[in-house]
């Protein structure tokens, strides 16, 4: 297809941080995908948890799922608004690499663990997972991915980080954090089609898990408001189909809201390239009364699926399990492979970077190794 003007083209990229040859059939932002899905910590996502623990059910989102979700709905929104899809792929298939097993309480507890010692952020693992932590190739450390999907994963960052990775590379993916610029907008993009899928998907497994009831989710006016349209459409409808069908509407309309609220935006501005995209205000939007109803569902969702007793129950649970295994670890470095325990001269690091790639089971395991004590569910 032909790109938009204002969209990433991989023949202006800003390149890598380790000039290599172009390929002879992929462009750049291609050869990123490609390398993203190849990598260790890519497959690991597939045991990596959302909201639900691995062992809770096989047909649970997880991150790879989610991750999967994103860049169909990323792609689907990049292709109207002739963004770069590759590009949009690229950093959705990546964005999640840097999750703790257990989800965000594993990401918690391990942001608690390193407060003497740099804290723990996701995004920033996500960074350092393609930048150093994947071994793969001869010449560097990390998959040497260009400029646009670095910075499209890097979506949240404080100024202290920022001025620490300003400091190591000038100008480079966290300098917008310094000046209040914005990234590609297939980054913005990425963002916004993160928080669809997750409260789409988040929906289906909570009325899965039978922990929501689809009769609460009536004062969701997103989600009712669709609900009553499959019904009038479709009479008789009940269980699931009625769950999926309203939510394949919900998902429509939001996507379609984005398309046209973000066509609106550009019309508006008319950027000739990607540098006038980096200096507006952000461009890839809901309209101002979707951008309300979806916060609306993602403070029922907060209150109802994230905080309810049995979630909270596996994730105090979950935070044990990372504590302990950190203390251990730091205790007896002997216990991790070579790679992470010879590196003494910033061993708390070490130990977050190791128990960052574990997928929940391999975590559980290591940790009743250590212990002697099981999981019980």
């Amino acid at each position: 297809m032909t790109l938009a003007r204002y969209a990433s083209h991989p023949g202006r990229s800003r390149g890598r941080r380790h000039a290599e040859p172009p390929a002879p059939t992929r462009d750049d932002f291609q050869r990123d995908r490609d390398r993203i899905v190849h990598s260790t910590a890519f497959r690991r996502l597939v045991y990596k948890t959302q909201v639900f623990l691995n062992h809770e059910g096989d047909l649970f989102r997880t991150r790879l799922t989610h991750s999967l979700e994103v860049a169909q709905l990323g792609r689907s929104i990049a292709r109207s608004l002739g963004l770069n899809e590759d590009l949009v792929e690229a950093i959705a298939l990546a964005h999640d690499l840097g999750h703790t097993p257990f989800g965000h309480a594993g990401q918690d507890t391990l942001d608690a663990c390193m407060k003497d010692h740099g804290g723990f952020e996701h995004n920033l693992q996500s960074l350092r997972t393609v930048d150093t932590l994947e071994q793969r190739y001869p010449r560097y450390d990390g998959l040497n991915l260009s400029f646009e999907t670095r910075e499209g994963i890097l979506k949240h960052c404080s100024r202290a980080d920022a001025e620490r990775i300003e400091a190591a590379e000038p100008g480079g993916v966290a300098r917008r954090f310094l000046d209040r610029t914005q990234p590609s907008l297939e980054a913005q993009l990425c963002n916004l089609a993160d928080a669809i899928a997750y409260n789409a998907h988040d929906i289906d497994d909570g009325v899965r898990s039978g922990l929501i009831a689809i009769e609460q989710l009536a004062e969701v006016d997103l989600f009712e408001r669709h609900r009553r349209e499959a019904l009038a459409e479709h009479p008789g409808l009940d269980g699931r189909r009625v769950l999926y069908e309203t939510i394949r509407r919900m998902l429509s309309a939001q996507v379609y809201d984005v398309i046209d609220a973000t066509r609106a935006a550009l019309v508006a501005l008319e950027p000739a390239d990607v540098d006038d995209v980096r200096r507006a205000p952000p461009l890839v939007r809901f309209g101002e009364p979707m951008r309300g109803e979806s916060a609306a569902l993602k403070r029922f969702l907060f209150a109802n699926l994230y905080r309810h007793p049995q979630v909270m129950q596996t994730t105090g649970q979950a935070q044990d399990v990372v504590r302990e295994l950190f203390d251990l670890y730091l205790a007896r470095p002997q216990e991790m492979p070579a790679s992470f325990a010879d590196r003494r001269a910033d061993l708390p690091r070490a130990v977050a970077d190791y128990i960052a790639g574990m997928t929940d089971r391999f975590a559980l395991r290591e940790h009743e190794r250590l212990t002697g004590r099981a999981w019980v569910a």
